[in-house]
């Protein structure tokens, strides 16, 4: 495995894997990391050699940069076992647009795609016996970027460091999710960095959410506009809802994050024959959508959930209740992105790319 290592990238291999440290039967979300991790840094004006290393931490000044005015951003991306044999990656190349679209936002250097793409592919080819081979079960992608330069003082930074590192998951939620949409506190607004996957949007997310727990429920539905009515997302996922046998999603309006997972199903609903409509909607119309029993079902969509199913929305004295087990729509479109990802359905858009 050694030999498919790029020359052009230092790699320093672990002694003994700690695979055999992992269970594979109850596999979570987020706690396991493979034995390497890909690092690049950018200084100079220009990107370094990469390097693969074992995982560890990372040696940062108490004066760094991110840590003190949160220059960082990240990406979550996903390699499935393929049912032939070997692992794909499920649109990468708009993972890597999605990330530079973030740093140009952040005003950080974007890293060219050949660069990130080496790196990946190599770094996956070292640790691919962590993926796993079990049903609902991937290799997830923690690509990030954050300023490093040792200075106290509001600027951009002049140094960055690139990593990634991957870990074996399975089902980021267990169960259907219930939200409350939240009325006293805002995600992002028009001209702000919603629609950048930076760690700051999701640091002033961790209250309201913990506030939604104490009340009962899972996750929270960001409400924007100058009336603090019109749907965003979820907390961890964009949100389609079903009505009258006909999807509808909030319009990207650069408030939320434009979700790749997200566009996918909105092109897979379509060559399904359902009806997507992009659109503005208040929570107040869903409310009534649900009082009226034309509302069918809720789900959100992102990398870490996929398609996964809303139980319940609740907004001031409103609740709306949801049975899953009769979403027929999300269940057919999680169902055929599923199998394109393992290639057990046509990849007719391409979205696969093998390693």
């Amino acid at each position: 495995m050694l030999s498919q290592i790029n020359s052009n990238f230092k790699v320093k291999q672990v002694e003994k894997s700690r695979i055999s440290e992992v269970n594979y039967e109850t596999l979570s979300f987020g706690k396991e990391f493979t034995d390497h991790m890909f690092v690049v840094k950018y200084e100079n004006g220009k990107w370094q050699q990469g390097e693969i290393l074992p995982y560890g931490n990372l040696s940062l000044s108490p004066a760094c940069s991110a840590l003190h005015y949160g220059q960082s951003i990240f990406e979550g991306m996903k390699a499935h076992r393929l049912a032939e044999g070997g692992l794909a990656l499920f649109r990468p190349y708009q993972n890597i647009a999605r990330f530079n679209h973030s740093a140009k936002r952040m005003s950080m250097p974007e890293i060219p795609s050949e660069l990130f793409m080496e790196g990946l592919k190599q770094l996956i080819a070292l640790d691919e016996n962590w993926a796993p081979d079990r049903e609902g079960c991937s290799l997830y992608i923690r690509p990030m970027l954050f300023g490093n330069d040792s200075f106290i003082g509001v600027r951009t930074s002049e140094s960055y460091v690139f990593v990634i590192i991957l870990c074996p998951v399975g089902a980021y939620y267990a169960e259907p999710v219930s939200v409350l949409a939240i009325e006293n506190y805002s995600r992002a607004e028009k001209g702000g960095v919603g629609h950048a996957k930076t760690a700051g949007n999701y640091a002033k997310t961790l209250m309201p959410v913990e506030l939604a727990k104490s009340q009962g429920f899972k996750d929270v539905m960001w409400l924007g506009g100058e009336n603090h009515n019109i749907i965003q997302e979820i907390g961890t996922m964009n949100v389609f809802f079903v009505v009258d046998g006909k999807l509808i999603t909030p319009e990207k309006d650069g408030t939320f994050l434009e979700g790749i997972t997200r566009e996918s199903v909105i092109q897979i609903a379509q060559d399904l024959g359902y009806e997507v409509t992009e659109r503005q909607i208040t929570i107040d119309e869903i409310i009534a959508f649900g009082k009226q029993n034309r509302l069918q079902e809720a789900f959100g969509t992102g990398t870490a959930a996929t398609v996964h199913h809303i139980s319940k929305i609740a907004y001031k004295n409103e609740i709306i209740d949801l049975n899953p087990e009769k979403h027929v729509i999300a269940n057919h479109i999680k169902k055929t992105l599923e199998s394109i990802k393992t290639g057990q359905y046509p990849d007719k858009h391409n979205w696969l790319v093998k390693i």
